[in-house]
């Protein structure tokens, strides 16, 4: 599962743990301990994600729930406010758009692009 929020993005997979834990992976420093705090978090660099930390399912399970109760946003890419993040979320926003049938009202798209454009040129 991947998780996007507007300050971290995690993969959280049920891989080298136990059954009642899950491992939450991330590729920046940092963006583990957003979500959970506590965590323990190993860097490793011969992983496909560099940061991991293995929680209690429970523990997963709590904080995306909080997520949940924090949403306050109207739109989502709007409230990413670090520029490299937004710009990878502008580029999956595309590609899933391509996903969709009919696709999306190609200004719509375009404005999605020179908005990453402006934002990493201001």
């Amino acid at each position: 599962m991947w998780i996007m929020t507007n300050n971290s993005y995690l993969s959280i997979v049920s891989k080298d743990c136990g059954p009642a834990e899950l491992l939450v992976r991330a590729r920046r420093a940092g963006d583990i301990e957003k979500v959970f705090p506590d965590a323990k978090v190993t860097r490793n660099t011969s992983s496909d994600y560099l940061y991991r930390a293995v929680l209690p399912r429970d523990v997963v399970k709590q904080a995306l729930a909080a997520m949940i109760d924090h949403i306050d946003y109207p739109n989502f890419k709007d409230s990413v406010e670090d520029r490299s993040l937004h710009a990878a979320y502008v580029g999956v926003w595309c590609a899933m758009a391509g996903l969709q049938h009919p696709p999306p009202d190609i200004e719509r798209a375009t404005h999605a692009r020179s908005a990453l454009t402006s934002k990493n040129t201001s």
